[in-house]
């Protein structure tokens, strides 16, 4: 066995070997993806909309730049940027084909086919030559990608010089007292909305529990600044249910 295959990570509260977190993160995603939107939509009580239009608010597109959005799955990121944008490219990636495939069957990539892309591939290996895109952003994604930091490396590989990072995550609320009340809810509330809508508790009981593993605000910042990035700062959401991350490339 190799030292890599030796090596451990969470799958949820579960301890597993690296080289199996991919493919089980997979299995999630294959499984909720028919239902993926209308979960977010279930789970957030619709926040996670207002949430991805903060991102794009900071975010601030522009014409003529090109995105890739990692872990993009049914491209909700994607969409928002190229409307704000007005024109531009968008590079949809995400490890679970399934996720794509429900993305491609929205209206909006019918109306923007022209200037989308949707590509399976790894965040820890990127399947683009450097300095190729002026902005990347991974949306409720990283908290899933087995090795963290070398999804942050490889987006700063991958940027052009100015370009700029975007991470939008659920984080960890300041407050001990609202954070137990928010676990309560996740813990009790959301696999339960899982069996039902979905018919999936698992995947559920893993994305609630893949969201108390992740790591904090300011910790998450110190891993934007050991990639490289510069300028990096970040933005509670909801008091610090979720967080924006914001990087450049210098």
């Amino acid at each position: 066995m190799s030292q890599r295959e030796d090596k451990t990570t969470h799958f949820g509260f579960e301890t597993v070997r690296e080289d199996e977190k991919a493919g089980r993160v997979q299995g999630v995603f294959s499984s909720v993806a028919s239902k993926y939107d209308i979960m977010n939509d279930v789970m957030s009580v619709g926040i996670h909309r207002v949430w991805k239009d903060a991102m794009m608010d900071w975010l601030a597109p522009r014409p003529d730049q090109r995105l890739l959005d990692v872990a993009g799955g049914t491209g909700d990121i994607s969409f928002r940027f190229l409307k704000r944008a007005g024109r531009g490219h968008s590079t949809v990636l995400d490890i679970t084909e399934s996720m794509l495939i429900e993305g491609r069957k929205r209206a909006e990539a019918e109306r923007m086919s022209d200037s989308l892309d949707w590509v399976v591939g790894d965040a820890m290996a990127l399947p683009f030559d450097a300095n190729t895109f002026d902005v990347y952003t991974i949306s409720f994604g990283i908290r899933n990608v087995t090795r963290p930091q070398e999804a942050l490396n490889e987006a700063f590989r991958v940027l052009k010089p100015g370009g700029r990072l975007m991470v939008l995550e659920f984080s960890q609320l300041p407050n001990p007292m609202m954070q137990a009340a928010y676990d309560a809810y996740s813990f009790n509330v959301i696999p339960r909305m899982g069996q039902l809508i979905a018919g999936d508790r698992d995947s559920y009981q893993y994305l609630v529990e893949s969201i108390r593993n992740f790591p904090d605000q300011d910790t998450f910042l110190g891993m934007l600044r050991t990639a490289g990035f510069g300028n990096a700062k970040y933005r509670n959401l909801s008091l610090g249910i979720a967080a924006l991350h914001s990087g450049w490339k210098l």
